[in-house]
């Protein structure tokens, strides 16, 4: 190859390590999950170690996030949200499947794409006093970021740029020099916030945000998100355990059992008529605000514990706490498809049914 001819090729970068487009095609989710995947392996010994199984975390998810839209997660604790969350911000690498941004694979990205990928996909951590670090100053976690993406905020500009990020949180700007032990649960969230939001990401994956909160703190920081959703126009996976949370702040919500979505749709649809037995037992656990209405409640027990995804059941992985189960459950695994309900739901005996008489928020 000719020196001239090496020059262009070396000019042209591959597609691994090109930026990413500026928006999804017309039409197009912003994030597409496929098929996601992710084993983790069950090892046995100490110098010589070999695999003895794999712990399905995340088996087989399918999602979709559009653009301004906040997708719900829900599920029991080690039904594999985290690791979802995880997989998103590449933290994890998938076993298998895809995770599409703007029409690209995450993981053929490299260089100047995954280091865009990272700034526009930001995180929000569950624990407020572990994901901040005790020696670091709040000015210096929040503009943390800007070391790597240098040119979001000049240097000179950094000290306004973190204070107006805290004003906006709801923290004092004149508490830039203190330190994370100084604040409370509450207040090391809206830290946590504006860290996430300093590199003005197109997609904020929130990891149970407001789990770890007082019930009154937790309002306000699910109202703080929704206010800057409507200022930024950002999109929002929001991962949690309390389902009225997650109906108050989600536009869709996809609920997770062992590692796969059972099903998914709007709020309305997914609270409104549940058709999936887990789904509807799940809903029947919230409790009710109106002591009159508690009598009304169809309360649905689930027998037996949750099987370990180290060795999930075969076919569908709920049937044996069903109440509905039947040879089939045992053999083929149902689609995640709509059954004739409105929205898609993984059972082969799909039925909507209404377990609370009234909204559960």
């Amino acid at each position: 190859m000719s020196e001239a001819a090496g020059a262009t090729a070396a000019s042209v970068p591959s597609d691994s390590e090109s930026a990413l487009p500026p928006a999804p095609p017309p039409g197009a989710p912003l994030l597409e999950i496929k098929g996601l995947k992710k084993h983790f392996p069950l090892t046995q010994g100490v110098v010589f170690k070999r695999t003895v199984g794999h712990v399905r975390a995340v088996d087989g998810v399918d999602l979709t996030l559009r653009r301004g839209e906040t997708l719900g997660l829900v599920g029991e604790s080690g039904c594999g949200k985290s690791t979802v969350s995880k997989l998103l911000v590449a933290l994890e690498k998938p076993t298998a499947g895809e995770i599409l941004y703007k029409g690209r694979d995450v993981a053929k990205m490299g260089g100047r794409a995954l280091k865009q990928y990272r700034r526009e996909v930001q995180i929000i951590f569950q624990d407020p006093y572990a994901s901040l670090n005790p020696r670091m100053t709040v000015g210096d976690i929040v503009a943390e970021g800007w070391s790597v993406h240098a040119d979001i905020a000049p240097r000179k500009g950094r000290l306004q740029r973190t204070q107006e990020l805290m004003d906006r949180v709801g923290l004092n700007p004149d508490f830039v020099n203190r330190y994370p032990h100084q604040f409370s649960g509450g207040q090391r969230q809206r830290i946590g916030i504006a860290r996430a939001l300093a590199l003005q990401p197109e997609i904020i994956v929130c990891d149970e945000p407001v789990s770890a909160l007082d019930v009154s703190v937790q309002a306000q920081v699910v109202n703080l998100l929704e206010d800057l959703q409507d200022d930024f126009g950002l999109s929002y996976l929001f991962i949690a355990h309390d389902l009225s949370v997650v109906r108050h702040i989600s536009d869709r919500v996809a609920v997770m059992y062992l590692g796969s979505v059972v099903e998914e749709g709007t709020d309305a649809q997914v609270y409104g008529s549940p058709s999936h037995p887990y789904t509807q037992a799940l809903l029947s656990s919230v409790p009710l605000h109106e002591p009159a209405l508690r009598g009304q409640k169809d309360r649905i027990l689930l027998q037996g514990d949750v099987p370990s995804p180290a060795n999930p059941p075969s076919g569908c992985r709920f049937r044996t706490r069903c109440w509905k189960a039947q040879d089939i459950c045992a053999v083929e695994p149902p689609a995640l498809v709509d059954r004739g309900q409105g929205h898609p739901s993984a059972c082969h005996f799909a039925e909507a049914r209404t377990v609370v008489p009234v909204d559960v928020d």
